[in-house]
């Protein structure tokens, strides 16, 4: 079978590792793997270079969409995507998350009546607000196959009517709902030796492993308003204070560009000139890990940080008001703090203090990859 998997974002390129991976060493000669790069994110830190040091296979075709506005762009991924599924005619399309890049190639593939296969289906954060809400709950209603990688993904399907226990062949208006585990689970798991051989970020800028704090901010309800952005900030350099622990923060390019504009010019200030805070460009996968793995506390506002923090038993400070990994909060190992900044002074001084946080076993057993082939290869047979 021939299944085409669009990825657009940095996340993205990092969860088609685990199923290209899969595929190679499980499946090669049953499924061949066609990849369009939708060119959602071009940053060369933050796409290409993740190619090469990851293994993935290059894309067979990039749309070099770039940035714009969520209509431009969707329409710009749809109009590419819709011309290679009519040259390729792949058996299905395999997507990831919530970006704009996956409900491009969900309609695309949809109105051709060609299967969508969504891996990290069923996640909500009941916010529709989030330009990712709506993304994720309209690619799963047009979906074939639907992997969660939770058990309360599933429970968030069955809510809206899918029925877990459905018998193939499966369909779009007869899908197939699968808790499988979590595909960035197993590319933690085989990255993290990868990455103790390879990274020296830790060691190039002189960071104390279990003494610092991890800090990623770049989710644009935070950068782009000054009020959220000052109050993370402010909160940032009180816990510096307090605690004269060190901060290191991979600057997303969004956060860069906003910063100096949306906090006044004093805050900014204090930001440039507190050595505790140690600011630094984005980082490559395999030196994330490694800051991950040897930080004491990690504060961040992107969904897949929160569950590699919890992958490495990191207790995590959410800058959301909410999050769609709600197992991670439930279980006492992060919490919710938005971007007030009392609340992120509160949590992260009750998990400083803390000595019996919990991480128990919730994404999985490291092989979602290899499931999620045998469904597709098992599933789209049988239709056939």
């Amino acid at each position: 079978m021939k299944i085409i998997t669009v990825i657009g974002a940095r996340p993205q390129i990092i969860k088609a590792a685990g199923l290209s991976r899969a595929i190679k060493e499980n499946f090669s000669k049953e499924m061949e793997e066609v990849i369009i790069h939708t060119g959602q994110h071009y940053d060369e830190n933050m796409s290409n270079v993740f190619f090469t040091e990851l293994g993935i296979p290059k894309p067979n075709y990039n749309l070099n969409v770039g940035s714009g506005k969520h209509g431009q762009q969707t329409a710009r991924m749809i109009e590419g995507i819709e011309e290679i599924l009519e040259k390729e005619i792949p058996d299905a399309i395999v997507v990831y998350g919530d970006t704009n890049s996956t409900l491009a190639a969900g309609v695309a593939a949809a109105k051709m009546h060609i299967p969508i296969v969504h891996i990290e289906a069923g996640l909500r954060s009941y916010n529709k607000k989030m330009p990712e809400e709506i993304n994720r709950i309209m690619c799963d209603h047009a979906s074939t196959l639907l992997f969660s990688p939770t058990k309360a993904g599933v429970d968030n399907l069955v809510k809206e009517g899918f029925k877990c226990n459905a018998e193939p062949p499966y369909s779009m208006d007869h899908p197939g709902v699968f808790h499988c585990g979590d595909i960035m689970y197993d590319n933690s798991l085989f990255f993290s030796k990868l990455s103790d051989q390879q990274s020296n970020v830790v060691k190039e800028n002189s960071l104390e492993p279990n003494n610092y704090v991890l800090s990623t901010i770049h989710r644009n309800d935070n950068t782009d308003q000054p009020e959220r952005l000052s109050g993370i900030f402010e909160a940032i350099l009180e816990l510096i204070e307090k605690h004269n622990i060190q901060f290191v923060l991979p600057l997303h390019p969004r956060t860069a560009k906003l910063l100096e504009t949306n906090t006044s010019s004093e805050l900014y200030a204090k930001i440039k000139s507190e050595k505790r805070l140690k600011v630094i460009e984005p980082v490559s996968f395999l030196d994330m890990i490694a800051l991950e793995k040897n930080a004491k506390i990690i504060v961040t506002d992107s969904g897949g940080v929160q569950k590699e923090a919890f992958f490495f038993e990191k207790p995590c400070v959410i800058l959301r008001p909410e999050t769609e990994w709600v197992e991670l909060v439930a279980c006492g190992a992060a919490a919710i703090v938005g971007w007030h900044k009392d609340k992120i002074v509160t949590a992260f001084d009750h998990f400083i203090s803390s000595k019996d946080i919990k991480f128990p076993s919730l994404f999985g057993d490291g092989q979602s990859g290899k499931f999620m082939c045998e469904k597709m290869i098992e599933s789209f047979t049988i239709q056939d």
